[in-house]
């Protein structure tokens, strides 16, 4: 007799599966860096995507050191300018600020998005950080940044996008004094990643609405002699009589998509500051022409056209080359058919 083996459609592993409460994506864990500080995150906004001819330069592929064509998604990456610093304390509950410092910038972002009204004492606010990390109590150091998000014409939105980046790498005493030297200075893409390296991507995915089990859980569509009752797209029992309720694991409808999602090791192929090298001829569909710094991450991403994109150096990264890959073509056909 045949012993038929079918695992469950869909993973629980991401229940509840409802709306993010922000299309702004957050970072819970961070890779453990070497010896020098560095800011572990950075922004950008999902312009499209393109194809590309490079040199597979992977050791022992098949294709090694042939022409192979790779479809890539264009990031652009406008400066973030650093606005302020946060340190946090480990607690028994998890991670408490301690103190932060803001500079000027706080009393222009006040003018643009809600934050707090007292004055911001700069200098007393940096004395007493670094008291705090000289006397060892400092677990984390953290950079509040923001994006001018008014410099980016694809985006239609001019409130900036505020959000704490990890400084890693060396103790808190390094991390402390590079913070401190980034304060009120813009970051580029450029002083964060290299072409060649891996990186996570973490977006809000694109919203779907309310869907049936079929298309959220990927059940199997009800054969033909079930389907007799009228209904093919629907699951065959919501649960026995007793207990007298149905289980969480049951797929039904509901919403689908716009949850937050991360990719892990995605390679950045290009970093450049010349948008004319890879923008198509009539700009991206739903998003127009780049004007600032921009990446190029191989494969897809997350999310719509200008959707939020966040990026991290890679928490489990594999083994890859290190150097930017060898490009022949970059293909800028307009992508209005």
């Amino acid at each position: 007799m045949s012993h038929p083996h079918q695992p469950r459609r869909g993973s629980l592993g991401f229940s509840p599966r409802v709306r993010a409460r922000s299309q702004k994506p957050k970072y819970r864990s961070w890779a453990e860096l070497g010896d020098q500080p560095r800011i572990q995150g950075f922004v950008g906004f999902k312009a499209g995507m393109s194809h590309l001819v490079m040199i597979d330069d992977r050791p022992h592929s098949v294709t090694e050191g042939m022409e192979i064509s790779v479809p890539v998604t264009i990031v652009e990456t406008p400066q973030m300018h650093v606005a302020g610093i946060r340190i946090y304390d480990d607690g028994p509950y998890g991670k408490k600020v301690l103190a932060e410092a803001w500079t000027n910038d706080g009393k222009e972002l006040a003018k643009l998005m809600p934050l707090k009204k007292d004055g911001h004492k700069t200098e007393d606010e940096l004395a007493r950080i670094a008291e705090l990390v000289k006397s060892g109590r400092v677990a984390d150091v953290r950079v509040l940044t923001y994006t001018k998000t008014a410099e980016v014409t694809g985006i239609p939105k001019k409130v900036p996008e505020l959000m704490e980046n990890r400084i890693g790498g060396g103790d808190m005493a390094k991390r402390f004094e590079f913070a401190k030297s980034l304060m009120g200075k813009a970051v580029s893409v450029k002083d964060v990643f290299a072409p060649g390296e891996l990186v996570d991507i973490s977006a809000i995915t694109k919203g779907k609405g309310t869907q049936g089990p079929v298309k959220r859980w990927g059940v199997s569509i009800q054969k033909r002699k079930h389907a007799r009752t009228g209904k093919k797209r629907h699951i065959g029992t919501l649960g026995p009589w007793n207990p007298h309720r149905i289980r969480w694991q049951v797929p039904q409808l509901g919403q689908t998509g716009y949850h937050q999602r991360t990719e892990y090791n995605k390679r950045i192929i290009r970093m450049g500051d010349k948008p004319e090298e890879f923008t198509p001829a009539g700009g991206f569909l739903h998003y127009g022409v780049l004007r600032t710094d921009y990446v190029v991450l191989k494969g897809s991403i997350p999310g719509p056209v200008k959707r939020m994109i966040r990026i991290r150096p890679a928490v489990r990264p594999r083994q890859t080359p290190k150097q930017a890959p060898e490009i022949t073509y970059v293909s800028k056909q307009s992508k209005q058919g």
